[in-house]
């Protein structure tokens, strides 16, 4: 082993990196609970930024959360995309149904709110129920963005 290799395993294994876990949002997560509760056969949730980035999540352990924000982003990117070229309006929601359940996109402001079920899912109950979710979360996220906007205002 040279020198040069020596000393950079010496620098690699002393160097530690502090890496910040991100503040749950108390407000959202509630939200996201609670839907699992009024839905029956409801698998999990996530919220997700436009561009991929885990916001909060309700899901089961065997689904990796990053992974299923970013997957939700590309979905509601193309859905996006499809509702402006077709019809030249916005995107509400987008349901795929699968052999074994159900994944249903929701716009919630500039987020999207992705509901997982299982597939004896009462899918009419599901929207009714999550639509509502999608718009109070799009509320929370406006709220704390804006009052953190607020904060740093204060702090310059």
């Amino acid at each position: 082993m040279t020198v040069r290799k020596k000393l950079l395993g010496d620098w690699r294994g002393k160097t530690k990196v502090a890496m910040t876990v991100p503040e749950r949002n108390t407000a959202v997560l509630a939200e996201l609970k609670s839907l699992r509760e009024r839905v029956p056969r409801l698998t999990g949730s996530v919220v997700a930024s436009s561009d991929g980035l885990l916001i909060e999540h309700d899901l089961p352990p065997n689904i990796e959360p990053a992974s299923m924000a970013a997957l939700a982003a590309a979905q509601l990117g193309v859905s996006f995309r499809l509702a402006s070229t077709a019809h030249g309006g916005g995107f509400n929601e987008v349901v795929v149904h699968g052999t074994e359940g159900q994944v249903v996109i929701y716009a919630a402001g500039y987020t999207s709110l992705t509901v997982l079920a299982g597939p004896e899912v009462n899918v009419g109950r599901l929207h009714l129920e999550s639509r509502p979710v999608a718009r109070a979360i799009a509320e929370h996220l406006a709220a704390a963005h804006s009052s953190g906007n607020e904060q740093g205002k204060h702090t310059k």
